[in-house]
């Protein structure tokens, strides 16, 4: 099924996913203010993808993608996207390591990432002076987002068919270890 025109395919459906996530956060479905934060569904979806198969999100679609999140969410331009981009690029290197483990381990990876990353945002947005979500809201953020990431993983596996490489795909030559 690896085709020389697969990783292109696979990265449509990767940005299609993400620009449908983007448009569904952006519907005004409820107008009165939440007392809970929803999932960051397309940092999860970035994670199993680059984990599962990096040629399929490479850095320059992710890139891309978290600064027109950054736009329309109107955070801080830039500094998300570079935060997601670091993150992903340290899964990504990660990533053949990880092939052999458990998912717990994954999990376990991906959880630590996510609080780094936040951590990181709201350190540089408290440094900079500039307005952030209450904390309160941000780690009920962080817990949603955690907890979204094995059905992410569920989802991206049985529906899109990424799954992490096998070691007969990087024996026949398929793809880079």
């Amino acid at each position: 099924m690896a085709s020389t025109g697969q990783p292109w395919l696979m990265r449509i459906v990767y940005l299609l996913i993400c620009l449908v996530l983007l448009f569904v956060q952006l519907l005004p479905l409820d107008t009165v203010p939440k007392v809970w934060a929803a999932p960051e569904l397309v940092v999860v979806v970035t994670f199993a993808w680059v984990l599962r198969r990096p040629e399929y999100a490479p850095p320059f679609l992710i890139a891309m993608i978290f600064l027109l999140a950054d736009l329309l969410v109107q955070r801080p331009p830039g500094l998300w996207a570079a935060l997601v981009l670091l993150g992903s690029e340290t899964l990504r290197n990660r990533a053949p390591g990880l092939r052999d483990l458990t998912f717990p381990v994954e999990w376990l990876t991906v959880t630590t990432t996510l609080i780094v990353m936040t951590l990181g945002y709201r350190i540089i947005l408290g440094v900079t002076v500039v307005d952030q979500a209450p904390l309160g809201l941000s780690l009920i953020q962080l817990v949603m987002t955690l907890i979204a990431y094995p059905v992410v993983v569920l989802i991206t596996q049985t529906v899109f068919g990424v799954r992490k490489i096998s070691p007969g795909d990087v024996e026949a030559g398929r793809q880079r270890i």
